[in-house]
């Protein structure tokens, strides 16, 4: 398994209560000695008593077995400060950026060079949606594109699949550690992608304690589909209303948006008009004249205008003001 002290430095300064991702960012950007990371760690932490040299150490060591236990599904750990670490995309809060990544696979694939598109969806496409899909990912492969997904079923699945059948990469994105992927029926899929030369990440090591737990780190996969794409692809999803009916979807496109990333949707008003699945996709049409609408009429042209955004690319800078 690959990884640096600085990678485990990271993790275990943000087991601390009080340090959160800004704090890494704005204290942890450039390499630093365990000496004065324990400094810093004594000056704004909110534990009861003061961290020793010792205390560091002793995290260190248990966040090393635990990444030893995961040998067999982990390929490394990188983090804020070191050199392989990926750039994200789009302009975003310090307290937002990611500070490490577990991956299996490629990991050159979230390179800022590459050019990398979500899609994604809902859980319950209908056949049209899926072929639509179909064809927008393939299209997309056929131009270079890396697609990026969250492993769920439905939408997610499909942009996976279609990727493989394409022979082109794809990243997962998963809200759970590598060893035990969710959801469990797609854990072939997970294996498939990484032995065609995909990629599979994470910013967890270990297993949720609870459901409320759990529905924040989808959350959190979610802001992570934004931040690793140069845009976003909505196949279909339905809308948040009084019916109970909301999706990870409406979250990723809602992260886009506050990113600066460019947002595309799938929409034919001929014969998606009355199809409640399309539900968000029309309120994003409504909202955002700049989305990009792909629909087999235009498909050619407006993949070739999405393929063609640039996403801006923040370097690190651990001193911007007002993101703390």
């Amino acid at each position: 398994m690959k990884y640096t002290e600085n990678a485990i430095n990271v993790m275990v300064a943000r087991t601390y209560k009080g340090i959160g991702r800004a704090w890494i960012v704005k204290n942890l950007t450039n390499n630093k000695t365990e000496k004065e990371i324990v400094a810093l760690l004594n000056k704004s932490s909110k534990e009861d008593c003061q961290t020793t040299l010792d205390d560091f150490d002793r995290k260190k060591i248990t966040i090393k077995n635990l990444l030893i236990t995961s040998k067999d599904f982990i390929d490394g750990v990188v983090a804020i400060g070191d050199s392989d670490f990926p750039l994200h995309r789009g302009i975003v809060k310090n307290s937002e950026r990611p500070v490490f990544l577990f991956y299996r696979g490629n990991l050159s694939l979230l390179n800022a060079k590459n050019d990398n598109i979500a899609v994604i969806g809902l859980l319950n496409p209908d056949e049209e949606i899926e072929k639509i899909e179909r064809n927008v990912v393939a299209k997309l492969i056929e131009n270079g594109v890396t697609i990026v997904s969250g492993l769920a079923f439905g939408c997610d699945t499909i942009a996976h699949r279609q990727a493989l059948d394409s022979k082109g990469h794809t990243v997962a994105i998963l809200p759970s550690p590598l060893n035990n992927i969710l959801p469990v029926k797609n854990k072939g899929l997970a294996n498939k992608i990484v032995e065609n030369d995909g990629l599979l990440i994470t910013e967890y090591l270990t297993d949720t304690k609870s459901k409320r737990e759990l529905g924040g780190r989808y959350q959190e996969r979610d802001r992570l589909q934004a931040l690793f794409s140069n845009s976003i692809v909505l196949s279909a999803s339905y809308a948040k209303n009084d019916l109970g009916n909301d999706s990870g979807s409406r979250l990723a496109m809602g992260y886009a948006l506050n990113y600066s990333i460019q947002r595309a949707v799938i929409y034919d008003s001929e014969n998606n008009s009355n199809n409640p699945k399309y539900d968000l996709n029309r309120q994003i049409i409504e909202e955002d004249p700049n989305s990009i609408i792909i629909n087999q009429h235009n498909a050619p042209s407006t993949i070739k205008k999405l393929i063609m955004v640039k996403s801006k690319i923040v370097k690190n800078q651990p001193d911007q003001q007002g993101l703390f």
